[in-house]
């Protein structure tokens, strides 16, 4: 009875359109009344969600990713990319996925690549005969790379939220192959869409040209390096490597770059304020939403549930998978982690499934959930950067959907690809 309510006033409040940390603490105070627990209860478990040491990287990562999107390094990524990529048909699709994979790699947002590629390179893809929904269609699918490709916050929500104890340092590894391998499968679609259309290729600029090119950018591109390697090398945890971001980046963008203004920092320190604010609502909210719904034995039904129509692991983890995509079509991706990873990591450990392995599955599937309508955050703001109707846009995007799906089927039932990496420095 009391998981009903809780669970069907969350979904009536999230189908009339109250914000989610808003819908997620109404149904869970309301449960709280209705199970005559005081309510002071409710609001230690959402001080307590909130209250996690590997939380505080958020912000800094958050900050970091601004600031490296204000310095002018998404441009000279796109040099970089421009050189290696772009003398293929359809080049520029080419670069955009390149350099979204280089931006993921420093700024680990998917909204922030959108934002940053997007301004860039559809003006370019434009100029250059490209269709708007073309450009709008790579560059929100090849967003999702930073959320692979590391730092990626969404790995720390995950392993903050998980039951088990998960390594950040092994998240970041696994991501990387899965990375890899998204982009080229999307580089492959934007090659035979541009083929099909008749989009134009592109001129290498040259050895010296791209030498520079890629010098200019390898200060911002170190960024990722120090950050995994040195968590790898035990030099400092994933918190204070986020910390460590923002000065990296403050410096080269001060310093090296000279591109870093007073008001370029205030505007990104506001606005890493009010996304921190927003998230940790939100892990709050869900921190107390997930302890009454462990409390009602809600994994445990679902668990049986999902043995009840098979005991087959590869049966479980489609199901599972199918859940994550329609669930990442209506909600966005942090409270989603935040909720559904003790529901479901429970059940796919059971099944044999690596917590490591299994965060790397949630951070591709809820991050193809960014790109679906009728909520996807990402294809919106793709929209609204490239100036493209989202229907057109979506009738247009399935090749690339359908890259990405075939990725997450091989990273979700091949193991290797996410644990092979983390293996070679355990």
């Amino acid at each position: 009875m009391e998981l009903t309510v809780l669970l069907l006033l969350l979904a009536v409040l999230l189908a009339i359109g109250v914000p989610v940390a808003f819908a997620l603490g109404a149904a869970s105070v309301a449960t709280f009344l209705l199970l005559d627990i005081p309510v002071v209860v409710a609001f230690q478990r959402m001080a307590a969600s909130m209250n996690v040491f590997t939380l505080m990287a958020i912000p800094f990562f958050v900050f970091a990713g601004d600031l490296m999107a204000r310095t002018g390094i998404a441009e000279r990524l796109v040099r970089v990319a421009e050189g290696a990529f772009g003398r293929a048909r359809g080049g520029l699709g080419q670069v955009d996925v390149g350099a979204s994979m280089m931006f993921g790699a420093v700024s680990g947002s998917a909204v922030a690549s959108v934002s940053a590629m997007g301004s860039t390179l559809m003006p370019m893809m434009k100029e250059k005969g490209y269709d708007a929904d073309y450009a709008v269609n790579v560059t929100i699918t090849a967003a999702i790379l930073g959320i692979l490709i590391p730092p990626s916050h969404n790995m720390i929500i995950y392993a903050a939220a998980s039951p088990v104890s998960v390594s950040v340092g092994d998240l970041f590894l696994a991501g990387i192959v899965p990375g890899l391998l998204a982009g080229a499968a999307l580089m492959f679609v934007a090659w035979r869409v541009a083929i099909r259309r008749g989009y134009p290729g592109g001129t290498f600029p040259g050895w010296r040209s791209f030498t520079k090119s890629l010098i200019a950018a390898f200060p911002g591109l170190m960024t990722a390096l120090i950050i995994v390697f040195g968590i790898l090398l035990g030099v400092f945890t994933p918190t204070e490597s986020s910390a460590v971001a923002v000065i990296y980046t403050i410096v080269i963008g001060v310093l090296v770059y000279r591109s870093l203004g007073y008001i370029a920092f205030v505007e990104a320190a506001s606005s890493a304020v009010r996304t921190t604010a927003m998230v940790m609502l939100i892990i709050g909210t869900a921190g107390m939403f997930g302890w009454l719904f462990a409390l009602l034995h809600g994994p445990e039904m679902l668990s049986g549930g999902l043995t009840a129509v098979s005991q087959d692991p590869a049966v479980i983890m489609l199901m599972i998978l199918l859940v994550l995509l329609v669930l990442g079509a209506f909600m966005d991706m942090a409270p989603l982690i935040i909720i559904t990873t003790p529901i479901f990591l429970p059940v796919a450990v059971a099944t044999g499934v690596d917590p490591v392995h299994f965060g790397i599955i949630m951070m591709l599937s809820l991050g193809i959930g960014l790109v679906t309508p009728p909520v996807g955050s990402v294809l919106f703001v793709g929209c609204a950067v490239g100036q493209a109707k989202p229907e057109q846009v979506v009738r247009t995007i399935w090749p690339f959907y359908l890259a990405l799906m075939i990725v997450l089927l091989l990273v979700a039932y091949l193991p290797s690809l996410s644990l092979w990496l983390p293996e070679q420095f355990n």
